[in-house]
């Protein structure tokens, strides 16, 4: 499983001209599912994700996580970061699970998060317009099977 981590001032996405997650401070979440991820790599990358000290302190230094900023955390499932374009200029997206699985992780991710933050979601499989203001920037790539 993997995800790029976000800090934003605020994001939301949008479907068919609605908006159908939007999170002000805190976390914009892309992830994404590979075909032999189980809840071991749910609980790993929920886990990295909620405590992930990316926010500035009293001091400037990033020593916060989103619990305690009081923020929020929007999820975009995103199939596209298991491409692989070593090869030719056409990405191969043979590392992505199948939708039927790939939607059951991000499920299962979701409520894990939203456990503990308040979580919003983009919608599984549509076209989606994601618009984020950066924080910083601050991107933070994760993988379960610590390939990165």
């Amino acid at each position: 499983m993997r995800a790029a981590v976000q800090r934003v001032s605020r994001a939301q996405v949008v479907v068919e001209g609605e908006v159908v997650g939007r999170t002000d401070r805190g976390l914009l979440v892309y992830l994404g599912v590979a075909p032999d991820d189980g809840p071991d790599d749910v609980r790993y990358i929920c886990d990295k994700i909620r405590h992930l000290r990316i926010f500035p302190d009293a001091a400037g230094k990033m020593n916060l996580d989103v619990a305690q900023i009081g923020g929020g955390v929007l999820v975009i499932s995103a199939f596209s970061l298991l491409a692989d374009a070593r090869q030719g200029r056409r990405p191969a997206f043979d590392g992505a699970a199948p939708p039927a699985l790939a939607e059951q992780r991000y499920e299962e991710a979701c409520r894990a998060l939203a456990a503990e933050l308040p979580v919003a979601k983009g919608r599984f499989a549509a076209t989606m317009a994601v618009e984020s203001v950066n924080d910083g920037p601050i991107c933070v790539l994760l993988d379960s099977r610590r390939v990165l």
